[in-house]
């Protein structure tokens, strides 16, 4: 099975901030998804600091990479970065 099919086997539940990424200790800090529990729009940064907007509905998965979600414009919330591990 591909690593994109496979399931993700392992979550953090996300603390939005403008400064602090998530634990290195998982692919060096990069989720591979961010489910959104609660509508509304996430600011996440990718791996090369590069600042992409979302407009999420309840229950959303992005299939992105990213290494935190901003605090700042961030009205999402209930937000799980998942992971292949």
């Amino acid at each position: 099975m591909s690593h994109e099919l496979a399931p993700y086997t392992y979550g953090l539940a996300i603390t939005k901030s403008d400064t602090v990424n998530f634990p290195v200790d998982v692919n060096f800090g990069w989720c591979d998804a961010v489910y959104v529990g609660g509508a509304g729009v996430v600011v996440a940064v990718l791996p090369n600091d590069q600042l992409l907007s979302f407009t999420c509905v309840a229950g959303q998965l992005l299939p992105i990479k990213i290494k935190r979600v901003n605090s700042t414009n961030t009205t999402a919330t209930l937000m799980i970065a998942l992971y292949y591990r």
